[in-house]
């Protein structure tokens, strides 16, 4: 009986341990994407303040108001396809859950 108990115990500690594993590997991936997501922003704020500079530089050929409104159209579609990909993920995530 108590040979029976300690080999239940054992099979769950490495059931823990294989999904510490897996959770760790999930971390350090996610570690990698937030960095590489860090570099992608800081070139696209880059790219921003270079247009932005160059435009000013030519405001009377340029409708700024145009652009600006442009660049908040692009932001919302960007922050709505953002969240309808994460219900998407979310939904997936209930889906294989049950």
């Amino acid at each position: 009986q108590n040979e029976k108990e300690l080999q239940d115990a054992v099979k769950q500690q490495e059931e823990k341990m294989l999904q510490f594993i897996d959770k760790s590997g999930e971390v350090t991936r996610l570690k990698a994407e937030v960095s590489h997501l860090k570099c992608l922003l800081q070139r696209a704020e880059t790219e921003a303040k270079v247009l932005w500079e160059e435009m000013r530089d030519k405001e009377h050929q340029v409708d700024t108001a145009y652009v600006q409104e442009r660049v908040m159209l692009r932001q919302e579609v960007d922050k709505l396809t953002l969240m309808l990909v994460e219900k998407e993920n979310e939904n997936i995530r209930l889906t294989n859950k049950y």
